[in-house]
């Protein structure tokens, strides 16, 4: 019960920890970027969890939902600006706040191109096109809206 209340406070108040978001600046306050979901594009915003509370999250939430990305070497980084992440879930569609990254790695010598679907990655994964890689990182995520034109 002890675990759950403290469980449940990190959660509330997730929103409100200092931390660096992907594509968020210095102060903790994320900006707002992009991601495919079903192959609509979405401005969500996302807050870092701190790694302790990622660790907790991840060993007593069974529900988190999945962010893609994909984080390569510098060497290769030209090719990944145009790689926008893709959620698993949005509201109404079985969202939970919490997002854990799994990364996507695409195999030496191919070229990242751009998936727009959980469906699409875990076929592609499946086929062996690209690796799948869980993170021991978290984000607290919004979802926003469609993107605006």
């Amino acid at each position: 019960m002890k675990k759950c209340l403290v469980l449940a406070l990190l959660v509330c108040l997730s929103g409100a920890v200092i931390g660096t978001a992907i594509g968020g600046d210095s102060k903790g306050k994320p900006e707002v970027i992009q991601a495919y979901y079903d192959g609509k594009l979405f401005d969500i915003t996302l807050t870092h969890m701190p790694d302790n509370a990622a660790a907790e999250l991840l060993e007593h939430n069974k529900s988190i939902n999945t962010i893609y990305v994909v984080e390569n070497s510098e060497e290769e980084e030209e090719d990944l600006e145009a790689f926008t992440p893709v959620l698993d879930a949005i509201q109404g569609d079985g969202f939970n706040p919490l997002w854990q990254e799994v990364r996507v790695i695409f195999p030496a010598g191919v070229t990242p191109f751009q998936l727009f679907s959980d469906d699409e990655i875990l076929s592609a994964a499946e086929a062996g096109s690209i690796t799948l890689e869980p993170q021991d990182e978290v984000y607290r995520c919004s979802v926003i809206g469609p993107k605006k034109k």
